[in-house]
């Protein structure tokens, strides 16, 4: 899990092995430009200033793609609302005072280059959830799109885990889906 390749020792020095493939595939200004968090992410509401990442994360894009008031579902790449909301977020003890709008906002932070203490825990949560290899919502989609007999371009098997994975900055790919079917599990 690394933002680029001379930041490897920055993930893996506390502990954890991080293999290549074992990562993110999509920086912030991507998860940003392609829709996410109905556009709500940065909004007023969440105090996140966009002046603390780069400009060119947000240039040419109009501000309900990531500072909107009201949760547009339809600014989501997959045009689904998913997600559970902040005040679950903090129920389920996810939240870290010094990120305190969740995994993304570590992400864009640690992309930018920042380390923390909660930097294993980050990583570990994005293992648990989007890695290809160990991570249920894409093991899960994987699984739904072989049992449909579906490539890992169609869009129609469950958007909603597909958006899921989107905010945890992972797209399916072709190889992770090929790796997953070759496991016969």
């Amino acid at each position: 899990m690394t933002p680029n390749s001379n930041d490897n020792a920055r993930a893996t020095s506390p502990g954890i092995a991080m293999s290549i493939t074992q990562q993110p595939n999509l920086t912030p200004a991507e998860v940003i430009r392609l829709g996410s968090f109905g556009g709500t992410y940065f909004s007023d509401a969440t105090r996140i200033d966009v002046a603390e990442f780069p400009a060119e994360w947000f240039t040419g894009l109009p501000t309900d793609m990531y500072a909107s008031d009201t949760y547009n579902r339809r600014v989501n790449r997959h045009r689904v609302k998913c997600g559970s909301s902040q005040a679950d977020w903090d129920a389920a003890g996810w939240i870290h005072p010094d990120d305190p709008r969740g995994w993304f906002q570590w992400y864009c932070r640690w992309h930018a280059g920042r380390t923390h203490d909660d930097d294993i825990r980050q990583i570990r949560r994005w293992l648990a959830c989007a890695s290809p290899v160990t991570g249920r919502w894409t093991r899960t989609l994987f699984g739904k799109m072989r049992a449909k007999g579906a490539d890992v371009h169609d869009q129609s098997v469950s958007p909603v885990i597909r958006q899921t994975l989107l905010h945890w900055a992972y797209e399916p790919t072709e190889a992770d889906y090929a790796a997953f079917l070759a496991e016969g599990t």
